[in-house]
């Protein structure tokens, strides 16, 4: 689908779910074909299997791949599932190294073209035309949501304005003289920038800003931090949803993400059973890439925990997730027995909006998970946070307050949960 085919998109969209799973067959068939030749790593795992397939089914028979299975040696640390040798890749990117060392991931010139098309959905959901003027409030670095929004943007005929490299306030002065219609950058950022416009005294709501499309972390879809960024903006954000190893795979509804099922194949494993999730369960995501050749996933478990819901009203038929990414399957602390994700905090947290910033720690204390939060609060009284999350959670957590300003900042993915308790040991 190129970046002006509009109509097909929305077709691909009202596709009942058995010209889907017909269409998904086809594609992954092509695919298989395609690279178990020259793909070592997926013909190693693949070599017992029969093929071609017959139904959407026996992709229960493949193995799963994680990411510690794509690791690459260092020092470059390129993903081990490339099809082709180097000289065929045009585009090197990394991961944001969150959860460990950052993985080198590569694409070919026809890759990168699936990357651009497949993002005209999250621009779609945006409603952005030719005439939009975004603004990119990101650095220039390997991060791959920056370079693929970008790209996406120009093929769709949209301006671009490139901020790396420049200070936030000097990024909302481009705002203002560029007349920036739209910005990309993950809600953490959005966040730091309305901050740093409160302090300068700078009117967010008069700048011609309508659209903030995020992508990153799971804020876009968290109720409260949606809400205060469309406050404080006075624009309507649009969420995203991919992966550096993956693609771009969802994109902004108003009940949370749409996967485009047209480019990847979904399964969802209960986070209780393990085993296939029902609608609405909250279940891990496990998707497989039917568009791109170079770097391919297959039944790639993304750790990203999701409510699937098929029964959609209107034309849209891909699968809704909803409420967006509600958290990660590492990331859960049981608190005195209360099974809490970050997201669930967070969403409280955002509530309050003379808190600023925040930031949470998990650590172990014997078999015991404990989470302590610290907070910017203007009014400094951590206290009313600490007891609507008792109210509202079930939990007795310690709140701090600290002073504003002394929490860090994020331009990229935010860090505001830190995990200890890997590092430290039971006792």
């Amino acid at each position: 689908m190129s970046a002006t085919n509009f109509e097909s998109r929305r077709r691909a969209e009202r596709l009942t779910r058995e010209e889907l799973a017909k269409y998904q067959l086809r594609r992954l068939n092509h695919l298989l074909e395609t690279i178990l030749p020259h793909n070592r790593f997926y013909a190693e795992k693949l070599a017992s299997l029969r093929r071609p397939l017959r139904s959407l089914d026996e992709l229960a028979h493949f193995p799963y791949t994680n990411k510690d299975d794509l690791m690459g040696e260092a020092p470059m640390c390129v993903a081990q599932n490339l099809t082709y040798p180097l000289d065929h890749y045009v585009r090197f990117h990394r991961t944001s190294g969150t959860r460990g060392r950052p993985m080198a991931v590569l694409d070919t010139a026809e890759d990168w073209q699936w990357w651009l098309d497949t993002w005209q959905f999250v621009l779609d959901a945006a409603q952005l035309e030719a005439s939009d003027r975004v603004a990119m409030l990101f650095s220039f670095g390997p991060f791959i949501g920056f370079w693929s929004a970008n790209d996406a943007l120009v093929a769709r005929g949209c301006m671009t304005l490139p901020c790396g490299g420049m200070s936030t306030l000097a990024r909302l002065e481009m705002l203002r003289t560029a007349r920036a219609t739209a910005i990309c950058c993950t809600p953490s950022y959005a966040l730091h920038a309305a901050e740093v416009a409160h302090e300068q005294k700078i009117d967010l709501r008069a700048l011609e800003v309508r659209k903030i499309i995020v992508a990153g972390e799971p804020g876009g879809s968290v109720p409260a931090m949606r809400e205060r960024l469309e406050t404080a903006w006075s624009a309507q954000v649009i969420d995203h949803a991919g992966a550096t190893e993956i693609g771009p795979w969802g994109y902004s509804d108003p009940q949370g993400l749409r996967i485009v099922e047209t480019e990847f194949l979904t399964e969802f494993l209960s986070h209780q059973t393990g085993h296939a999730a029902r609608e609405g369960e909250l279940a891990e995501l496990v998707l497989t890439t039917l568009g791109r050749y170079g770097s391919p996933v297959l039944r790639y478990r993304t750790g990203d925990l999701v409510r699937p819901i098929w029964k959609t009203d209107g034309e849209n038929r891909f699968v809704l997730l909803e409420g967006g990414v509600l958290g990660r399957t590492d990331d859960m602390m049981i608190i005195r027995g209360v099974n809490v994700f970050p997201t669930a905090v967070e969403q409280i947290l955002c509530g309050f909006p003379e808190v600023v910033e925040y930031r949470l720690t998990a650590r172990k204390r014997g078999a015991m998970d404990t989470l302590t939060i610290e907070i910017e609060d203007r009014l400094n009284r951590p206290e009313r946070v600490a007891q609507d999350l008792n109210l509202r959670l079930g939990l007795h957590v310690e709140v701090q307050s600290v002073p504003l300003g002394s929490l860090p900042r994020f331009e990229a993915k935010g860090r505001r949960f830190i995990d200890e308790r890997r590092a430290t040991p039971n006792s």
